[in-house]
């Protein structure tokens, strides 16, 4: 449990954010609050004494895009909070930001603490074993270092393997060979990665990708399967409303996790409407084309140049 009556925590990773809050509640279950879905007195609860006196806690997603009245609401209960509860703001950034949105930080009391959330590639390895350790799992430094290269960088997925392995190698632990036998279809999660990369628009991060996953011997086609169900995602995600609940349209999306959703939403805004829409015609156009014997590093390059919108990068891959 945190000492700080009021805590911004902010960070890119939405996982992290929440792993982290759950951390510092301990036992307590706070009240969770979506920006998107908040209404006036959202405060109250904390302001209140409880009649049982048990730990009270308010947990706000998506805090840097609370309403007008919602984050002046909170600045005022952060002015003079309740000794006995905790707030808890999660605050998603984008790659480049410094902190949270100017709009907060400047409003907030000097009294809050505010603490980015982040795990740097070369800090993996050790939060690996971390996470491995609150289970009682044993871990070795080469057994997290090699599920770090087997299944990307992405604390969520990381954290679901070490799950796994402690369920399937309780006593073995994270070694090379457990992840080996656990993860011999890794190529999965280097085609989910790609994803990630080409509608992000990252057109040079997608294409060391790709040339990874080829050099793997993965099949064009699986790789170009892994493209068309994200971009299916996508338009599922984009067709919900911006309000709905990230848990509630992940269930309407037919997706497995909530941060899923968030991502895609961020990877969505980045396309027109019409863009999006129209990417269904380039991935059949390229699954024409690997049927029909072209050259699948050729063939997936031009689609992911496509998906990315880089124009110079698209005309080199043209070229070759």
């Amino acid at each position: 449990m945190t000492d700080s009556p009021v805590i911004v925590l902010w960070g890119e990773d939405p996982f992290l954010l929440r792993t982290e809050a759950r951390e510092l509640l301990g036992d307590v279950r706070p009240r969770e609050v979506d920006a998107s879905e908040w209404v006036p007195g959202g405060t109250g609860d904390l302001a209140t004494p409880s009649l049982f006196g048990e730990a009270r806690a308010l947990l706000i997603t998506d805090a840097g895009s609370l309403p007008e009245e919602g984050r002046d609401e909170v600045l005022r209960y952060a002015r003079s909070p309740s000794p006995d509860a905790t707030l808890v703001l999660l605050v998603e950034v984008g790659p480049r930001a410094k902190g949270p949105p100017a709009a907060l930080a400047r409003a907030l009391p000097k009294e809050v603490e505010v603490r980015r959330v982040a795990v740097e590639r070369r800090e993996l390895p050790a939060w690996v074993r971390a996470r491995a350790r609150r289970r009682g799992l044993p871990a070795s430094p080469a057994g997290a270092s090699a599920l770090v290269e087997t299944l990307g960088e992405d604390p969520a997925i990381l954290d679901q393997a070490v799950e796994q392995i402690a369920a399937a190698f309780p006593k073995e632990g994270l070694t090379p060979e457990t992840i080996g036998a656990q993860f011999r279809g890794f190529g999965e999660r280097r085609v989910w990665e790609l994803s990630d990369l080409a509608f992000g628009r990252d057109v040079r991060g997608a294409l060391r990708t790709l040339a990874a996953l080829l050099d793997a011997r993965e099949e064009p086609l699986v790789i170009l399967g892994g493209l068309a169900a994200r971009l299916r995602d996508l338009l599922r995600v984009r067709a919900l409303p911006e309000r709905m609940a990230p848990a509630e349209a992940a269930r309407a999306a037919g997706l497995r996790f909530d941060w899923q959703v968030r991502r895609y939403r961020d990877q969505a805004r980045r396309f027109s409407e019409g863009e999006l829409a129209g990417l269904h015609e380039h991935v059949n156009e390229a699954d024409r084309l690997l049927k029909q014997g072209s050259p699948g590093d050729v063939v997936l390059a031009k689609l992911l140049v496509r998906i990315a919108g880089a124009p110079d990068v698209a005309r080199t891959a043209g070229r070759g």
